[in-house]
C-alpha cells in the first residue's frame, strides 16, 4: 500500500505543482477568465491515462501466457527507466519551473483567447506526462500485489496529492525541496526492485537462463515471508534468496543512481530549484 501511496503522491503532486502555479498566477494577474482552459486541459490528460491504464489492463489479461510473462517484464523495467528520467528531470526543471510557466502564461494571454489552446496544451502536458509515468508504476506494482490495498494506497495517494493542489492554489506552502528528496530516494530503491523483478520475469518466461544460481540467502535473518520481509518485498523487492544476475541488476543501478541523486542534491540550485516553486 505504501509505494502505490508514495508514487501517486509524488506524481500528483508534480502535476498539482505545475496547474497551482498556472493557476494561481492567472488569478493574481487578473485573468481568472483562462482558467476553464486549464481545467480543461486537465480533464482531456485525466481522460487520456485512464484509457491507457484501461487498455494496459486489458491487455495484460487478454495476452497468452508466455507474452504475459514478457510483458510482465517489460513494463517493471520501463517503469523504472521513466521513473529514474523522471527524478533527474525534477532535479533540473525545478530550478526554472515557476519562472517557464509564466512565461508560457503571458504568452498565451497574449493571444487574447478565452479558450487558449496554450494553456489547454500547459495543464494537458503537465498532468499527462505525470498520470501516464503513474500508470506505469502502478501497473509494475499491481502486478507484485493483487490486493486491495494497492488500489486503495493510489487512491489515497491522488486524493492527497488533490488536496495538496487546492491548498498550493489558495496560497499553502510546503517544503518542496525535502518533500521531493525524501520521495525520490524512497523511489530509487522502490526502481531498483522493479528492475530485480523484470529480470525474474524474464526467467520466467524463458528468455533470461543465465546467472540463476542464488547469490545469498538472508532468510535466516529475516523471511520473505514474515510481517518485515512482506513489506520490503512489495516496497522494494526484497528477496532473501535473489539470483545472481537479480543481485548485480539491483546493487548495479541502486549505487550509481543514488550516488549521481544524492551528489545533484548538492549542488548549487538543486534545493532552491523545487523550492522556489512554490506559490
Amino acid at each position: 500500500m505504501v509505494a502505490p501511496l508514495v508514487i501517486m503522491l509524488r506524481e500528483g503532486i508534480e502535476a498539482a505543482l505545475i496547474v497551482a502555479i498556472v493557476a494561481a498566477y492567472l488569478k493574481r494577474t487578473g485573468r481568472e477568465a483562462l482558467l476553464p482552459a486549464v481545467w480543461a486541459g486537465v480533464l482531456a490528460a485525466v481522460a487520456l491515462c485512464l484509457v491507457l491504464g484501461l487498455t494496459l489492463t486489458w491487455l495484460s489479461a487478454e495476452l497468452p501466457t508466455r507474452v504475459q510473462e514478457l510483458f510482465e517484464a517489460v513494463v517493471p523495467a520501463t517503469a523504472a527507466g521513466v521513473l529514474t528520467w523522471m527524478l533527474f528531470w525534477m532535479c533540473h526543471a525545478g530550478r526554472t519551473l515557476q519562472r517557464e510557466l509564466q512565461g508560457r502564461v503571458e504568452r498565451a494571454a497574449s493571444a487574447g483567447q478565452t479558450w487558449s489552446l496554450a494553456l489547454v496544451g500547459t495543464a494537458f502536458l503537465a498532468v499527462s506526462r505525470e498520470g501516464l509515468e503513474s500508470v506505469l508504476f502502478l501497473l509494475a506494482v499491481f502486478q507484485q500485489s493483487r490486493g486491495i490495498e494497492a488500489p486503495l494506497g493510489a487512491a489515497l495517494g491522488l486524493a492527497l496529492a488533490v488536496a495538496f493542489g487546492v491548498g498550493l492554489y489558495r496560497g499553502g506552502r510546503l517544503d518542496l525541496a525535502r518533500f521531493f528528496r525524501w520521495t525520490g530516494l524512497f523511489l530509487i530503491f522502490v526502481s531498483a526492485g522493479l528492475l530485480a523483478t523484470a529480470l525474474h520475469e524474464l526467467h520466467e518466461a524463458g528468455l533470461w537462463n543465465a546467472l540463476l544460481e542464488p547469490a545469498y540467502d538472508t532468510s535466516g535473518i529475516l523471511r520473505e515471508t514474515s510481517p518485515l520481509g512482506a513489506v520490503l518485498r512489495g516496497l522494494f523487492g526484497y528477496s532473501a534468496s535473489p539470483t545472481i544476475g537479480e543481485a548485480v541488476v539491483y546493487w548495479a543501478y541502486l549505487g550509481p543512481i543514488l550516488f549521481l541523486f544524492l551528489r545533484g542534491e548538492r549542488l548549487p540550485g538543486f534545493a532552491h530549484g523545487t523550492a522556489q516553486a512554490r506559490n
